[in-house]
Protein backbone atom coordinates (compact mmCIF):
# COMPACT_ATOMS: atom_id res chain seq x y z
CA UNK A 1 0.00 0.00 0.00
CA UNK A 2 1.37 3.82 -0.59
CA UNK A 3 3.12 5.30 2.64
CA UNK A 4 1.31 7.63 4.08
CA UNK A 5 1.84 10.80 6.48
CA UNK A 6 -0.22 12.34 9.17
CA UNK A 7 0.15 15.68 10.59
CA UNK A 8 -3.25 16.67 11.18
CA UNK A 9 -5.60 14.45 12.86
CA UNK A 10 -9.51 14.68 12.20
CA UNK A 11 -10.13 16.94 15.31
CA UNK A 12 -7.10 19.57 14.58
CA UNK A 13 -8.52 19.66 11.10
CA UNK A 14 -11.93 20.76 12.07
CA UNK A 15 -10.60 23.53 14.49
CA UNK A 16 -8.53 24.68 11.48
CA UNK A 17 -11.87 24.83 9.51
CA UNK A 18 -13.98 26.01 12.42
CA UNK A 19 -11.52 28.76 13.70
CA UNK A 20 -11.19 30.07 10.05
CA UNK A 21 -15.24 30.56 9.72
CA UNK A 22 -14.82 32.37 13.54
CA UNK A 23 -11.96 34.80 11.72
CA UNK A 24 -13.50 35.31 8.57
CA UNK A 25 -17.02 36.36 9.84
CA UNK A 26 -16.00 38.28 12.79
CA UNK A 27 -12.91 39.80 11.82
CA UNK A 28 -12.40 39.85 8.10
CA UNK A 29 -10.04 40.10 5.11
CA UNK A 30 -9.07 43.54 3.36
CA UNK A 31 -9.83 43.25 -0.01
CA UNK A 32 -7.97 45.90 -2.29
CA UNK A 33 -10.18 45.50 -5.61
CA UNK A 34 -12.95 47.34 -5.94
CA UNK A 35 -14.99 45.14 -8.70
CA UNK A 36 -13.85 42.29 -5.95
CA UNK A 37 -15.91 43.88 -2.73
CA UNK A 38 -18.90 44.18 -5.25
CA UNK A 39 -18.86 40.61 -6.13
CA UNK A 40 -18.30 39.88 -2.53
CA UNK A 41 -21.85 41.94 -1.18
CA UNK A 42 -23.99 40.22 -3.87
CA UNK A 43 -22.75 36.71 -2.74
CA UNK A 44 -23.72 37.71 0.47
CA UNK A 45 -20.88 38.98 2.48
CA UNK A 46 -20.58 42.05 4.48
CA UNK A 47 -18.41 45.03 2.87
CA UNK A 48 -17.04 48.30 4.54
CA UNK A 49 -16.22 50.53 1.86
CA UNK A 50 -14.78 52.92 4.10
CA UNK A 51 -12.38 50.51 5.39
CA UNK A 52 -12.10 47.69 2.68
CA UNK A 53 -12.76 45.10 5.39
CA UNK A 54 -15.10 42.01 4.01
CA UNK A 55 -16.53 39.94 6.47
CA UNK A 56 -18.01 36.53 5.31
CA UNK A 57 -20.98 34.70 6.86
CA UNK A 58 -20.56 30.90 7.55
CA UNK A 59 -22.89 30.39 4.72
CA UNK A 60 -20.98 32.82 2.04
CA UNK A 61 -17.62 30.35 2.63
CA UNK A 62 -19.92 26.62 2.95
CA UNK A 63 -21.79 27.83 -0.05
CA UNK A 64 -18.50 28.56 -1.74
CA UNK A 65 -17.08 25.40 -1.08
CA UNK A 66 -19.98 23.34 -2.37
CA UNK A 67 -19.50 24.92 -5.76
CA UNK A 68 -15.59 24.51 -6.34
CA UNK A 69 -15.32 21.48 -8.72
CA UNK A 70 -13.69 18.67 -7.06
CA UNK A 71 -12.73 16.61 -10.34
CA UNK A 72 -11.42 18.51 -13.07
CA UNK A 73 -8.03 18.05 -15.38
CA UNK A 74 -5.10 20.98 -16.54
CA UNK A 75 -4.40 20.73 -20.03
CA UNK A 76 -1.54 21.33 -22.24
CA UNK A 77 -0.67 21.87 -25.96
CA UNK A 78 1.11 18.80 -26.10
CA UNK A 79 -1.24 15.80 -26.78
CA UNK A 80 -1.58 12.99 -23.76
CA UNK A 81 -0.19 15.87 -20.98
CA UNK A 82 -3.75 16.56 -19.73
CA UNK A 83 -3.02 16.59 -15.49
CA UNK A 84 -6.15 15.10 -13.92
CA UNK A 85 -6.84 16.36 -10.42
CA UNK A 86 -7.76 14.59 -7.50
CA UNK A 87 -6.94 11.47 -9.60
CA UNK A 88 -4.21 10.58 -7.46
CA UNK A 89 -0.95 11.69 -9.35
CA UNK A 90 1.53 14.18 -8.29
CA UNK A 91 3.32 16.22 -10.30
CA UNK A 92 6.16 18.97 -10.05
CA UNK A 93 5.92 22.70 -10.92
CA UNK A 94 9.18 24.61 -11.38
CA UNK A 95 9.27 27.30 -8.29
CA UNK A 96 9.04 30.85 -9.65
CA UNK A 97 9.98 34.17 -9.48
CA UNK A 98 13.45 34.30 -8.73
CA UNK A 99 15.47 37.61 -9.28
CA UNK A 100 19.02 36.18 -10.20
CA UNK A 101 20.45 32.75 -11.90
CA UNK A 102 23.79 30.72 -10.49
CA UNK A 103 26.85 31.73 -12.78
CA UNK A 104 28.09 28.69 -14.60
CA UNK A 105 31.86 30.00 -13.92
CA UNK A 106 31.86 31.79 -10.46
CA UNK A 107 29.25 29.92 -8.91
CA UNK A 108 27.35 33.08 -7.66
CA UNK A 109 24.77 34.65 -8.59
CA UNK A 110 24.00 37.19 -11.33
CA UNK A 111 21.05 39.02 -12.82
CA UNK A 112 18.93 36.87 -14.89
CA UNK A 113 18.19 37.79 -18.64
CA UNK A 114 15.84 36.59 -20.74
CA UNK A 115 18.08 34.30 -22.55
CA UNK A 116 18.54 32.34 -19.14
CA UNK A 117 14.34 32.68 -18.92
CA UNK A 118 14.19 31.46 -22.53
CA UNK A 119 16.52 28.30 -21.72
CA UNK A 120 15.18 27.52 -18.86
CA UNK A 121 11.89 26.86 -19.96
CA UNK A 122 12.95 24.77 -22.92
CA UNK A 123 15.07 22.74 -20.09
CA UNK A 124 11.47 22.34 -18.10
CA UNK A 125 9.61 20.95 -21.39
CA UNK A 126 12.29 18.38 -21.34
CA UNK A 127 11.83 17.01 -18.12
CA UNK A 128 8.70 14.82 -17.82
CA UNK A 129 8.64 15.02 -14.22
CA UNK A 130 7.79 18.45 -14.51
CA UNK A 131 4.38 18.36 -15.49
CA UNK A 132 3.40 22.65 -15.17
CA UNK A 133 5.08 25.99 -16.09
CA UNK A 134 5.74 28.86 -13.26
CA UNK A 135 7.67 32.00 -14.34
CA UNK A 136 10.94 31.08 -12.83
CA UNK A 137 12.79 34.30 -13.93
CA UNK A 138 10.24 36.98 -13.52
CA UNK A 139 12.64 40.04 -13.71
CA UNK A 140 14.05 38.77 -16.93
CA UNK A 141 10.72 38.66 -18.62
CA UNK A 142 8.37 41.35 -16.86
CA UNK A 143 8.91 44.83 -18.49
CA UNK A 144 5.90 47.46 -18.65
CA UNK A 145 5.18 47.70 -22.24
CA UNK A 146 1.99 45.70 -23.32
CA UNK A 147 4.83 44.39 -26.68
CA UNK A 148 7.36 43.11 -23.99
CA UNK A 149 4.58 41.53 -22.52
CA UNK A 150 3.09 39.61 -25.88
CA UNK A 151 6.42 38.68 -26.78
CA UNK A 152 6.63 36.41 -23.46
CA UNK A 153 3.81 35.14 -24.48
CA UNK A 154 4.58 34.03 -28.21
CA UNK A 155 8.16 32.60 -26.44
CA UNK A 156 6.14 31.00 -23.70
CA UNK A 157 3.55 29.14 -25.70
CA UNK A 158 6.17 28.25 -28.12
CA UNK A 159 8.79 27.09 -25.82
CA UNK A 160 6.47 24.92 -23.39
CA UNK A 161 3.96 22.94 -24.58
CA UNK A 162 2.45 21.43 -21.24
CA UNK A 163 0.20 23.37 -18.20
CA UNK A 164 0.66 26.92 -18.25
CA UNK A 165 0.05 28.18 -14.57
CA UNK A 166 0.98 32.13 -14.69
CA UNK A 167 -0.63 35.27 -14.72
CA UNK A 168 -1.13 38.67 -16.19
CA UNK A 169 -0.30 41.88 -14.28
CA UNK A 170 -2.42 44.02 -15.70
CA UNK A 171 -6.60 43.68 -16.27
CA UNK A 172 -5.81 46.04 -19.59
CA UNK A 173 -3.62 43.38 -21.03
CA UNK A 174 -6.58 41.08 -20.58
CA UNK A 175 -8.60 41.37 -23.90
CA UNK A 176 -4.65 40.80 -25.81
CA UNK A 177 -4.19 37.95 -23.51
CA UNK A 178 -7.19 36.62 -24.45
CA UNK A 179 -6.94 36.44 -28.11
CA UNK A 180 -3.32 34.72 -27.45
CA UNK A 181 -4.75 32.08 -25.32
CA UNK A 182 -7.51 31.71 -28.42
CA UNK A 183 -5.07 31.18 -31.36
CA UNK A 184 -3.03 28.78 -29.32
CA UNK A 185 -5.15 26.69 -27.89
CA UNK A 186 -8.87 27.28 -30.12
CA UNK A 187 -11.65 29.27 -29.25
CA UNK A 188 -13.48 29.89 -25.96
CA UNK A 189 -15.60 26.85 -25.99
CA UNK A 190 -12.41 24.27 -26.41
CA UNK A 191 -10.09 26.46 -23.78
CA UNK A 192 -13.14 26.38 -21.23
CA UNK A 193 -13.32 22.78 -21.55
CA UNK A 194 -10.01 21.82 -21.57
CA UNK A 195 -8.11 24.16 -19.39
CA UNK A 196 -4.98 24.69 -21.14
CA UNK A 197 -4.13 27.62 -18.96
CA UNK A 198 -4.61 28.44 -14.89
CA UNK A 199 -4.10 31.80 -13.05
CA UNK A 200 -1.98 31.84 -9.74
CA UNK A 201 -3.39 34.39 -7.21
CA UNK A 202 -1.20 35.27 -4.55
CA UNK A 203 -3.25 36.73 -1.06
CA UNK A 204 -1.09 39.12 0.58
CA UNK A 205 -0.45 38.43 4.20
CA UNK A 206 -1.59 38.81 6.44
CA UNK A 207 -5.10 38.86 5.45
CA UNK A 208 -5.25 40.97 2.18
CA UNK A 209 -6.41 39.80 -0.72
CA UNK A 210 -4.65 42.54 -3.19
CA UNK A 211 -5.97 45.07 -6.23
CA UNK A 212 -4.22 45.34 -9.84
CA UNK A 213 -3.16 41.23 -9.47
CA UNK A 214 -6.60 40.14 -8.82
CA UNK A 215 -8.38 42.08 -11.21
CA UNK A 216 -6.42 40.99 -13.94
CA UNK A 217 -7.62 37.68 -12.89
CA UNK A 218 -11.20 38.97 -13.11
CA UNK A 219 -11.13 40.53 -16.00
CA UNK A 220 -11.03 36.85 -17.20
CA UNK A 221 -14.26 35.74 -15.64
CA UNK A 222 -16.14 33.97 -18.07
CA UNK A 223 -13.38 31.70 -19.34
CA UNK A 224 -13.45 29.34 -16.70
CA UNK A 225 -9.67 29.92 -15.68
CA UNK A 226 -8.82 27.48 -12.79
CA UNK A 227 -7.21 28.91 -9.79
CA UNK A 228 -4.38 28.18 -7.64
CA UNK A 229 -4.23 30.33 -4.43
CA UNK A 230 -1.51 30.69 -2.97
CA UNK A 231 -0.91 32.57 0.03
CA UNK A 232 2.95 33.01 1.56
CA UNK A 233 2.57 33.76 4.96
CA UNK A 234 5.72 33.65 6.99
CA UNK A 235 6.22 32.74 10.84
CA UNK A 236 7.25 35.05 12.86
CA UNK A 237 6.56 38.07 10.62
CA UNK A 238 3.76 37.90 8.24
CA UNK A 239 2.12 35.20 10.24
CA UNK A 240 1.77 34.38 14.32
CA UNK A 241 5.32 32.81 15.94
CA UNK A 242 3.80 29.03 15.93
CA UNK A 243 3.12 26.55 12.98
CA UNK A 244 -1.10 25.63 13.56
CA UNK A 245 -1.29 29.63 13.47
CA UNK A 246 0.09 29.88 10.77
CA UNK A 247 -1.63 27.09 8.97
CA UNK A 248 -4.33 28.69 10.20
CA UNK A 249 -3.90 32.29 8.83
CA UNK A 250 -2.84 30.09 5.46
CA UNK A 251 -6.74 28.37 5.59
CA UNK A 252 -8.33 32.29 5.90
CA UNK A 253 -6.88 33.86 3.12
CA UNK A 254 -7.40 30.61 1.00
CA UNK A 255 -10.95 30.56 1.77
CA UNK A 256 -11.12 33.62 1.35
CA UNK A 257 -10.10 33.97 -1.84
CA UNK A 258 -11.99 30.82 -2.67
CA UNK A 259 -15.13 32.81 -1.56
CA UNK A 260 -13.90 35.65 -4.04
CA UNK A 261 -13.71 33.43 -7.09
CA UNK A 262 -17.11 31.51 -6.84
CA UNK A 263 -18.96 34.96 -6.20
CA UNK A 264 -17.35 36.04 -9.65
CA UNK A 265 -17.71 32.82 -11.09
CA UNK A 266 -20.04 30.44 -9.48
CA UNK A 267 -18.09 26.64 -10.37
CA UNK A 268 -14.73 28.48 -11.25
CA UNK A 269 -11.79 25.42 -10.54
CA UNK A 270 -9.89 26.22 -7.72
CA UNK A 271 -6.76 24.47 -6.24
CA UNK A 272 -6.17 24.63 -2.70
CA UNK A 273 -2.61 26.23 -3.03
CA UNK A 274 -1.00 27.62 0.31
CA UNK A 275 3.32 28.01 0.32
CA UNK A 276 3.95 28.04 4.30
CA UNK A 277 7.24 29.43 5.59
CA UNK A 278 9.29 31.04 8.37
CA UNK A 279 11.85 33.63 9.25
CA UNK A 280 15.30 32.66 10.49
CA UNK A 281 14.96 33.76 14.10
CA UNK A 282 18.70 34.79 14.23
CA UNK A 283 18.25 37.30 11.49
CA UNK A 284 14.06 38.12 10.50
CA UNK A 285 15.19 37.17 6.84
CA UNK A 286 12.87 34.29 5.16
CA UNK A 287 14.18 31.04 6.15
CA UNK A 288 13.97 29.34 2.92
CA UNK A 289 15.48 25.76 4.13
CA UNK A 290 13.63 25.81 7.52
CA UNK A 291 12.73 22.21 7.96
CA UNK A 292 9.56 23.52 10.06
CA UNK A 293 8.29 24.48 6.12
CA UNK A 294 8.04 20.57 5.47
CA UNK A 295 5.71 20.03 8.68
CA UNK A 296 3.31 23.12 7.58
CA UNK A 297 3.13 22.73 3.97
CA UNK A 298 2.32 18.56 4.58
CA UNK A 299 -0.44 20.21 7.14
CA UNK A 300 -1.56 22.25 4.46
CA UNK A 301 -2.00 19.91 1.80
CA UNK A 302 -4.00 17.62 4.15
CA UNK A 303 -6.73 20.60 5.31
CA UNK A 304 -6.91 20.76 1.25
CA UNK A 305 -7.82 16.99 1.15
CA UNK A 306 -10.34 18.13 4.08
CA UNK A 307 -12.05 19.96 1.63
CA UNK A 308 -12.12 17.98 -1.27
CA UNK A 309 -9.82 20.44 -3.60
CA UNK A 310 -6.65 19.49 -5.60
CA UNK A 311 -3.70 20.63 -3.84
CA UNK A 312 -0.90 21.99 -4.94
CA UNK A 313 1.83 21.69 -2.23
CA UNK A 314 5.75 23.28 -1.55
CA UNK A 315 9.00 21.91 -0.74
CA UNK A 316 12.28 21.01 -2.53
CA UNK A 317 13.50 24.90 -0.66
CA UNK A 318 16.85 25.83 0.55
CA UNK A 319 18.43 29.04 1.79
CA UNK A 320 21.72 28.44 0.71
CA UNK A 321 23.15 30.14 -2.07
CA UNK A 322 24.92 27.24 -4.01
CA UNK A 323 24.04 24.05 -4.92
CA UNK A 324 25.86 21.78 -2.71
CA UNK A 325 25.43 19.23 0.44
CA UNK A 326 23.57 22.41 2.50
CA UNK A 327 21.17 22.78 -0.53
CA UNK A 328 20.14 19.14 -1.52
CA UNK A 329 19.05 18.20 2.47
CA UNK A 330 17.60 21.13 3.11
CA UNK A 331 15.48 20.59 -0.13
CA UNK A 332 15.25 17.29 0.18
CA UNK A 333 13.72 17.81 4.19
CA UNK A 334 11.68 19.71 2.82
CA UNK A 335 9.99 17.64 0.24
CA UNK A 336 9.22 14.18 2.02
CA UNK A 337 6.70 15.47 4.03
CA UNK A 338 4.45 17.06 1.32
CA UNK A 339 5.17 14.63 -1.03
CA UNK A 340 4.02 11.59 1.62
CA UNK A 341 1.10 13.34 1.82
CA UNK A 342 0.83 13.59 -1.91
CA UNK A 343 -0.37 16.47 -3.53
CA UNK A 344 -1.65 16.51 -7.14
CA UNK A 345 1.21 19.09 -7.79
CA UNK A 346 4.68 20.15 -5.89
CA UNK A 347 6.35 23.15 -6.41
CA UNK A 348 9.40 23.61 -5.69
CA UNK A 349 12.48 22.82 -8.17
CA UNK A 350 14.94 24.93 -8.92
CA UNK A 351 15.81 27.47 -6.44
CA UNK A 352 18.21 28.70 -3.95
CA UNK A 353 18.75 31.69 -1.67
CA UNK A 354 15.48 31.41 -0.17
CA UNK A 355 13.68 31.01 -4.17
CA UNK A 356 15.60 34.23 -4.94
CA UNK A 357 18.37 32.09 -7.33
CA UNK A 358 17.38 30.09 -10.46
CA UNK A 359 19.42 27.36 -10.96
CA UNK A 360 19.75 24.80 -13.56
CA UNK A 361 21.75 22.29 -11.88
CA UNK A 362 19.00 22.06 -8.97
CA UNK A 363 16.29 21.44 -11.55
CA UNK A 364 18.16 18.00 -11.98
CA UNK A 365 18.90 17.24 -8.57
CA UNK A 366 15.39 18.16 -7.57
CA UNK A 367 13.92 15.78 -9.80
CA UNK A 368 16.17 13.16 -9.08
CA UNK A 369 15.36 13.76 -5.35
CA UNK A 370 11.33 13.82 -6.17
CA UNK A 371 11.69 10.01 -8.14
CA UNK A 372 13.22 8.60 -4.83
CA UNK A 373 10.27 10.29 -2.55
CA UNK A 374 8.04 9.21 -5.35
CA UNK A 375 9.27 5.72 -4.95
CA UNK A 376 8.67 5.91 -1.42
CA UNK A 377 5.33 6.94 -1.39
CA UNK A 378 4.47 3.61 -3.77
CA UNK A 379 5.59 2.03 -0.67
CA UNK A 380 5.16 -1.81 -0.29
CA UNK A 381 2.74 -3.85 -2.60
CA UNK A 382 1.30 -6.98 -0.45
CA UNK A 383 -1.14 -8.34 -3.46
CA UNK A 384 -1.22 -11.68 -3.76
CA UNK A 385 1.62 -12.39 -6.75
CA UNK A 386 4.10 -10.49 -4.39
CA UNK A 387 4.81 -12.62 -1.81
CA UNK A 388 6.77 -15.29 -3.85
CA UNK A 389 5.99 -18.13 -1.32
CA UNK A 390 6.91 -20.92 -4.16
CA UNK A 391 10.26 -19.15 -4.52
CA UNK A 392 11.48 -19.39 -1.04
CA UNK A 393 10.40 -22.71 -0.41
CA UNK A 394 12.18 -23.85 -3.58
CA UNK A 395 15.20 -22.07 -2.79
CA UNK A 396 17.79 -24.33 -0.67
CA UNK A 397 18.91 -22.66 2.55
CA UNK A 398 22.31 -20.86 2.75
CA UNK A 399 21.52 -20.38 -1.04
CA UNK A 400 20.47 -17.30 -2.92
CA UNK A 401 18.18 -15.66 -5.42
CA UNK A 402 19.98 -14.30 -8.04
CA UNK A 403 19.70 -16.79 -10.91
CA UNK A 404 16.00 -16.47 -10.38
CA UNK A 405 13.09 -15.61 -12.94
CA UNK A 406 11.46 -13.51 -10.35
CA UNK A 407 14.28 -11.78 -9.23
CA UNK A 408 15.30 -10.48 -12.80
CA UNK A 409 11.62 -9.71 -13.07
CA UNK A 410 11.10 -7.13 -9.92
CA UNK A 411 14.59 -5.48 -11.04
CA UNK A 412 12.95 -4.05 -13.79
CA UNK A 413 9.39 -3.53 -11.58
CA UNK A 414 8.89 0.05 -9.58
CA UNK A 415 10.42 -2.60 -6.99
CA UNK A 416 13.78 -1.18 -7.49
CA UNK A 417 14.48 2.30 -8.05
CA UNK A 418 16.99 3.17 -10.66
CA UNK A 419 18.72 6.22 -9.70
CA UNK A 420 19.90 8.76 -13.19
CA UNK A 421 22.53 10.73 -10.69
CA UNK A 422 25.22 10.27 -8.47
CA UNK A 423 27.93 6.95 -8.20
CA UNK A 424 26.24 3.62 -8.27
CA UNK A 425 29.65 1.56 -8.70
CA UNK A 426 32.92 0.04 -7.18
CA UNK A 427 35.17 2.64 -5.22
CA UNK A 428 37.37 1.77 -8.47
CA UNK A 429 35.20 2.73 -10.88
CA UNK A 430 34.83 5.75 -9.23
CA UNK A 431 38.13 6.82 -8.95
CA UNK A 432 38.92 6.03 -12.76
CA UNK A 433 35.99 7.92 -13.59
CA UNK A 434 37.91 10.87 -12.24
CA UNK A 435 35.76 11.13 -8.77
CA UNK A 436 32.75 12.73 -10.38
CA UNK A 437 30.65 15.40 -8.69
CA UNK A 438 26.50 15.79 -8.54
CA UNK A 439 27.10 18.96 -9.51
CA UNK A 440 29.21 17.90 -12.86
CA UNK A 441 26.98 15.83 -13.75
CA UNK A 442 23.48 17.56 -13.34
CA UNK A 443 25.51 20.48 -15.43
CA UNK A 444 26.21 17.54 -18.26
CA UNK A 445 22.33 16.47 -17.96
CA UNK A 446 21.30 20.16 -18.20
CA UNK A 447 23.80 20.85 -21.74
CA UNK A 448 22.16 17.21 -23.18
CA UNK A 449 18.47 18.54 -22.17
CA UNK A 450 19.00 21.82 -24.11
CA UNK A 451 21.11 20.35 -26.88
CA UNK A 452 19.05 17.78 -27.87
CA UNK A 453 15.16 19.13 -26.89
CA UNK A 454 13.03 20.57 -29.59
CA UNK A 455 10.10 22.22 -28.28
CA UNK A 456 6.52 21.46 -30.35
CA UNK A 457 6.58 24.24 -32.29
CA UNK A 458 3.47 26.48 -33.11
CA UNK A 459 1.56 26.46 -36.24
CA UNK A 460 2.53 28.99 -38.97
CA UNK A 461 -1.18 29.87 -39.41
CA UNK A 462 -1.06 30.61 -35.64
CA UNK A 463 2.56 32.11 -35.93
CA UNK A 464 0.93 34.20 -38.71
CA UNK A 465 -2.11 35.49 -36.69
CA UNK A 466 0.28 36.18 -33.39
CA UNK A 467 2.19 38.31 -35.96
CA UNK A 468 -1.00 40.33 -36.84
CA UNK A 469 -2.30 41.17 -33.22
CA UNK A 470 1.20 41.86 -31.71
CA UNK A 471 1.46 44.35 -34.65
CA UNK A 472 -2.38 45.76 -33.58
CA UNK A 473 -1.03 45.79 -29.72
CA UNK A 474 2.18 48.18 -30.99
CA UNK A 475 0.01 50.51 -33.08
CA UNK A 476 -2.30 50.98 -29.86
CA UNK A 477 0.69 51.33 -27.12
Amino acid sequence: MPTTVQILNDRDKTQVHERTLNILERSGVRVDTEIGREYLRKAGADVDENTKVVRFPRSVVETSLKQCPKDFSLGARRPGWDLEMNAGECTLLIDGSAIGVVDQETGLRKPGTYDHWHSATRLIDAIDEIGLYWNMLIDATVESSLDSHFQYWRDLFSSFSKHIQDGILDSAYAPWYKEVLQVVFGDITTIRRDHPFSFMLNPQSPLVIEGPYTDAYLAMIGWDIPVAIMPMPLMGATAPGNLISTLLLANCEVLSTLCLVQAAEPGAPVIYAPNLASINPRTGMYAGGAIEQGLMNAAGIEMGRYYGLPVLGSGMGSGCYALGVQSTYEGALNAILPILAWPDILVGPGSLGSSTIFSYEKVITDVEAYRLMRRLHTGIQTDESKWLDEVIRNVKPGSDYLGQRSTKTYMHSEEWFKPDLGTHSSYDRWIKDGRPELQDEAREKVDQLLANHEPIPLSEEAERELDRIQARAKMEE
